[in-house]
């Protein structure tokens, strides 16, 4: 690593120089309109490349996009990203290079692939990273159908390790870490060894009944049987309150599948996808399992799982807009 720091040094400092001297040799030449606009042209292409650059192998801007990360980084937060930190990406999302003995710590906060990014091919891909990077996160041409841009990075915290198992239930996160034998509520476990507190729950507890009755009442009306007027008054309670039906889809589906289980023991399938939920979400050796912070509202690794650490391209060291949230992440 040091000496592709050193290459990129001494690369810079010779193009400088190179640079100097010409613009030095033109001053002594006739200036024309269009020898004007060909030095601010070639000044701007030059600019643009190192912030690539730089992007790309040092450091990198991000604007951050969603809730996910309240109250440690709020929507359109940006931030500063080391990509150095677990290697050295060759080109985006590309193979990492002095990866060895880098690797991702316990509640850092990481910028990751998106496993369920729809590639649009890989020119596009760098293309758009280029772009983005270029322009200091200001352009983003990767767009979704409805014209919303395209999450190819998350950011979240590594809140699970390789060896780890993490179980949800009503919202909540319990967490059997690696070496340890039983399970611990998130909350407690985080005190106990000096963890952030950033992780936060938006939603009132007293909700999660009715969002399980929305669950089952579905699973019902699939089946053809009656609804209960339990169900229906619990469900209530979240139609007259602020969120919408579903504010928890990880806890919604899990309630939704094991009433289906219920309703059809005989079926492999449908018992299959509602132990998923039970035995929790183990992570084994080399990944890493992100969170959002805000942990009501937040695709993260609940849905999708845990996430190869070669596809973790940097960590979130600092926040730098908006002027009166600027600070340093490495302790949040």
């Amino acid at each position: 690593m040091d000496r592709f720091l050193t290459w990129v040094e001494t690369s810079t400092e010779k193009s400088l120089t190179k640079r100097k001297a010409q613009r030095a040799y033109n001053k002594t030449k006739k200036r024309t309109f269009l020898s004007e606009t060909l030095e601010w042209i070639d000044a701007l292409v030059f600019g643009v490349f190192w912030v690539i650059i730089f992007n790309q192998f040092l450091f990198q801007l991000f604007l951050i996009p969603s809730p996910s990360m309240v109250d440690t980084l709020l929507v359109k937060d940006r931030v500063v990203v080391f990509k150095d930190q677990y290697g050295v990406e060759i080109y985006p999302a590309g193979p990492k290079v002095a990866e060895q003995n880098r690797r991702v710590q316990r509640d850092d906060i990481i910028t990751f692939y998106n496993p369920e990014y729809d590639s649009k091919g890989p020119l596009f891909d760098i293309l758009s990273q280029a772009i983005y990077m270029g322009t200091l996160s200001l352009v983003n041409i990767d767009k979704n159908e409805d014209g919303t841009p395209a999450e190819r990075l998350y950011v979240k915290r590594a809140a699970g390790l390789g060896g780890d198992n993490i179980y949800f239930n009503d919202g909540n996160v319990y967490i059997k870490a690696a070496g340890t034998g039983e399970w611990m509520d998130e909350n407690q476990w985080r005190k106990e060894n000096n963890l952030s507190s950033g992780p936060n729950r938006s939603v009132d507890q007293s909700l999660y009944p009715g969002l399980k009755a929305y669950a089952r009442i579905t699973a019902f009306n699939e089946n053809g049987i009656a609804i209960p007027s339990a169900l229906i008054e619990d469900f209530q309670k979240i139609q007259n309150s602020e969120y919408s039906y579903i504010f928890d889809y990880y806890e919604y589906s899990r309630e939704y599948n094991k009433t289906k289980a219920c309703i059809h023991p005989e079926s492999l399938s449908s018992r299959s996808d509602e132990a998923v939920y039970r035995t929790g979400i183990y992570v084994p050796a080399g990944y890493v399992l992100p969170l959002g912070d805000n942990r009501d509202n937040s695709q993260d690794g609940r849905y999708f799982g845990p996430v190869n650490e070669t596809k973790v391209n940097g960590r979130v060291v600092a926040r730098f807009w908006p002027l009166g949230r600027i600070g340093l992440l490495t302790e949040s």
